[in-house]
């Protein structure tokens, strides 16, 4: 490999940004003399340490005599940056006007800064400048892997231990939260496997972000891996991980400190910046334990910890929706204007209940099938989603293998119709699910919305071209972001088409179509990207399969027995299924969001469940076959 210099350019940049940022947020104090200045420019100084503690940290070892020591020597660093961490949390806490500085602008964005200069000044022999970061992701706590093999039986457990522990974490409610929140993730609940006002209400967003973030880099050769070397795809999941710390705090913070406002009676105790912490530190903890059950799925369990949560959510919305007997609106009488909430009740009731006169002047029928919050309509659509689903998955090309050794053995490969699975899916809901979020931010929050551009209150605004947003409303009305958001179901599009007027927010009927297309669009297009990254990423690429096949012995009949012809003969087919997949899956979601289904999952989320349901189950089977047949785990890895 070539010796890489310094990015120079790249650290002039960074430090540009960085401290350029810090300036504009000190401006007014630097600007008005006195102790305010004085004040401002010790704050500013304080970030000059802090960054460079960070750049020592990720770019020098530690003396052996002090990483022997145990417990103590490994995360030396770590604690020392604890230390500091305390101690601007104790500046924060006695002086309240620079709370928010020290520990956003300096502890939140200083460590991301410090990271990336770490990777901007590195001059190894690695492939990419991310190795920068190699000692930093050495010492990363994680779940460890199994030594050996782990049992079905074992995996079975694990799996259904950290689905219990998911459920319970929904029902652990933020404490000192007020009850006029909002919630930014509101469309994409079912998608995001979480819980409105719950320690959960991040779910599995800063995970999937941190992967939409790498896989984009990666793909576009941004980061330098590759990723069918072991050294180098270790170090991609490390930083990955790192990512992930890092995203839920920023997708944390602006939220709590414009959305999820924290209850008068904690403002009064802690203060308000105090307070927003307390809330803040609670999303913190669920997203990382969130993220830690992830990883116990994945290494001890079965399938993926964020399928197993998005199906988990979508199943109870689902059945929810389908047979609650609990009235439509709390707390009312049951009625004809107040039918149960879920679709079978209410068909019941009003059918037992409603007289003729009801069902036919009063607009029964018309309600039961299109009007209830949960239609008829919906459950329909629901039922084919599930079909359609069942059968693509089911679709496959079989390619037949023989024994190279052993003759009359003989074995298929199956290439599904759905290769790329459903993650390409999940990926691109949640790109667009921080699309909404961010132009909700700029729009809306308090001090983003004074951001220069982007900001709705900031100089030379151009937010309307990004997102509008009613005040106290969490989804688009207008803008880009109102163009890529979810259509959700016939209401959005088609019943406005039939009765040729526009929807309640003034839209014409060219600019609903425009969104239908728009949102069709991204969703197929997206996937079909996010399809190619992924498979590149997890050992699924034509490279990969040929290797798996040729170490358990197998061959394509009637070709020789060489990993090189037998990937040859995979670039035929794996390459454009993949690709097809990710178009396929993509325009299944899109259709299924138009249609809309019971219990608000969106056609997205029942997708996405359907299919994990489905690819889970077909994972059982391969764990019982593995069981009685040592020989198939050499075949996928498992030894």
């Amino acid at each position: 490999m070539v010796k890489r210099d310094p990015n120079w350019f790249g650290v002039a940049a960074m430090c540009g940004i960085y401290w350029g940022a810090l300036y504009y947020w000190l401006r007014d104090e630097l600007s008005a003399g006195g102790d305010d200045q004085s004040r401002a420019l010790i704050l500013l100084a304080t970030s000059l340490p802090y960054v460079a503690f960070v750049m020592w940290g990720t770019m020098t070892d530690l003396p052996e005599q002090v990483t022997e020591i145990p417990i103590v020597g490994k995360y030396a660093k770590a604690y020392i940056w604890l230390v500091i961490i305390l101690a601007l949390s104790y500046w924060g806490w006695v002086d309240k006007g620079a709370f928010g500085f020290l520990l956003v602008g300096v502890a939140l964005f200083g460590l991301g800064t410090g990271l990336a200069l770490s990777c901007l000044l590195y001059t190894g022999d690695g492939g990419s400048r991310l190795y920068g970061l190699k000692r930093l992701v050495d010492v990363y706590p994680s779940i460890s892997k199994p030594e050996g093999h782990v049992r079905f039986n074992q995996k079975l457990w694990t799996t259904t231990l950290v689905l219990i522990i998911y459920f319970m974490m929904t029902n652990v409610m933020i404490y000192g939260l007020s009850d006029t929140t909002l919630d930014v993730f509101s469309s994409f609940r079912a998608i995001m496997a979480g819980a409105s006002g719950s320690i959960m209400h991040l779910g599995i967003g800063p995970i999937v972000t941190g992967s939409i973030i790498m896989q984009l880099f990666s793909g576009a050769k941004i980061i330098q891996l590759d990723l069918q070397d072991s050294a180098d795809k270790q170090l991609y999941q490390g930083v990955q991980k790192i990512l992930v710390l890092i995203m839920i705090p920023i997708e944390s913070i602006p939220q709590v400190y414009g959305f999820l406002d924290p209850s008068p009676s904690l403002i009064l105790d802690y203060g308000e910046g105090w307070a927003g912490a307390i809330i803040v530190f609670q999303l913190f903890l669920g997203s990382l334990l969130v993220f830690l059950l992830d990883e116990l799925v994945s290494k001890w369990g079965i399938g993926s910890g964020i399928s197993l949560f998005i199906a988990a959510g979508v199943a109870q919305s689902t059945f929810v929706g389908t047979l609650s007997p609990l009235p439509t609106v709390e707390g009312a009488p049951m009625s004809f204007e107040n039918p149960p909430s879920g679709t079978l009740p209410m068909i019941f009731y009003t059918l037992r209940t409603a007289s003729n006169q009801q069902l036919v002047s009063e607009n029964g029928f018309e309600m039961m099938l299109l009007e209830h919050a949960n239609p008829i309509v919906a459950m329909i659509s629901s039922i084919i989603v599930f079909l359609v689903v069942a059968y693509a998955e089911s679709s496959k090309l079989e390619l037949p293998l023989t024994h190279g050794k052993v003759r009359g053995h003989r074995g298929q490969y199956p290439i599904r119709l759905v290769y790329a699975s459903n993650i390409p899916v999940i990926l691109m809901a949640a790109l667009l699910a921080n699309i909404n979020m961010f132009t909700l931010l700029f729009h809306s929050h308090p001090t983003l919305s004074t951001v220069p551009i982007l900001g709705s209150n900031g100089a030379w605004s151009r937010s309307e071209w990004f997102g509008s947003y009613y005040e106290g409303a969490t989804t688009p009305h207008d803008g880009f972001a109102w163009y890529s958001s979810m259509v959700n179901g016939v209401g959005d599009w088609l019943i406005p088409l039939l009765n040729q007027s526009g929807d309640a927010h003034g839209h014409s009927l060219a600019q609903i179509m425009t969104h239908v297309f728009v949102y069709v669009f991204f969703m197929t297009a997206g996937s079909t990207v996010f399809a190619k990254f992924w498979i590149e990423t997890t050992n699924m690429g034509a490279k990969d399969v040929a290797k798996q096949i040729e170490r358990t012995g197998m061959q394509i009949p009637g070709f020789r027995k060489n990993p090189v012809v037998l990937e040859r003969i995979l670039e035929r087919y794996i390459p454009p299924v993949t690709l097809f997949s990710g178009a396929f899956v993509g325009l299944l979601a899109a259709g299924a969001d138009l249609l809309g289904t019971v219990g608000n999952a969106t056609g997205t989320g029942l997708l996405l469940a359907v299919g994990i349901i489905l690819r889970t189950y077909e994972q059982i089977q391969k764990e019982q076959a593995m069981e009685m047949h040592p020989v198939l785990r050499e075949f996928f890895g498992a030894d």
